[in-house]
C-alpha cells in the first residue's frame, strides 16, 4: 500500500472509523452499510467508501462491511497492532492526567517512564511507575527503546526539552506545549494545542449565537 498520495483528512478520519466500529463491535453489531456507518460519523457515504478506497476497500457489493475485520484493518492501518513504548516529561496536572488514561494501553500505546525537573515529584508513582528526574532521561533512553515522547512542559523549557529527546533518539514526539517545535525532518510531531481548540469552539459558538439572534429579530 502506497499511502504517499493519502490526505491529511482522510488519515485524521480515520481514528473515528475505528472507534465507530468500535462502538458497533460492543453493541453486537456484525456488519453495516456505508449509507448506515455515514449517518454516525455525518461523512457521506461516498466519502467514506472514497476514504477505504485508499486502503484496499474492505467492502462487498450488497453487503456492506464486516464490522469486526474493517475494525481490525484499519487498527493495522493505524499501526495499533504494534507496542509503542511511550514516555511523559512533564509531570504535572496534564501529564499525570494523560498517564492516568487507561485506553492507551488497549491501543498498544505503552508508558515505560514519567519526567519531570520539580524534585517534590521525585519517586511519586502514578499508575505503577515512579516519577524521575530529567536528568536521568538521557540514560533511559538509551537503555530503553522508546518511540514516542508525550509533552507537557512549559512553552519556555519544550523547545530545549525536544532537542534532548531528538539528541537522544526519539523519533515521535506528541506535543501540548503551546509551541510548534523546530526539529529534523525526520521526526514527527503531532500537535494538541487545547486552548487552539477551545478558541475554535469559541468561535464556532460565537457564530451560532449570531445565526439564532438574527432568527429571533
Amino acid at each position: 500500500m502506497d499511502d504517499k498520495g493519502i490526505s491529511k483528512a482522510v488519515i485524521k478520519r480515520l481514528p473515528r472509523y475505528y472507534r465507530y466500529l468500535g462502538d458497533l463491535m460492543n453493541n453486537g453489531v456484525e456488519r453495516i452499510s456505508s449509507s448506515d456507518l455515514s449517518k454516525k460519523m455525518r461523512v457521506t457515504a461516498s466519502q467514506i467508501r472514497q476514504d477505504l478506497n485508499n486502503f484496499g476497500g474492505f467492502g462487498q457489493q450488497g453487503y456492506g462491511y464486516n464490522v469486526r475485520y474493517l475494525h481490525t484493518e484499519i487498527s493495522k492501518i493505524l499501526g495499533l497492532e504494534e507496542e509503542h513504548p511511550m514516555i511523559i516529561v512533564g509531570a504535572g496536572n496534564l501529564g499525570q492526567a494523560l498517564a492516568n488514561y487507561v485506553e492507551f494501553d488497549k491501543m498498544g500505546f505503552r508508558l515505560v517512564g514519567i519526567f519531570d525537573i520539580n524534585p517534590v515529584l521525585e519517586g511519586i508513582g502514578v499508575r505503577g511507575i515512579e516519577i524521575k528526574m530529567i536528568s536521568d532521561l538521557p540514560f533511559f533512553l538509551k537503555e530503553n527503546n522508546v518511540e514516542i515522547a508525550t509533552l507537557t512542559l512549559p512553552k519556555n523549557k519544550a523547545a530545549e526539552m525536544a532537542e534532548l529527546l531528538v539528541n537522544n533518539g526519539v523519533k515521535a514526539i506528541w506535543n501540548f506545549a503551546h509551541l510548534d517545535l523546530n526539529v529534523p525532518e525526520d521526526v514527527i510531531v503531532e500537535n494538541v494545542h487545547l486552548s487552539e481548540s477551545l478558541m475554535t469552539l469559541s468561535y464556532n459558538l460565537s457564530k451560532y449565537k449570531q445565526e439564532h439572534s438574527q432568527d429571533h429579530e
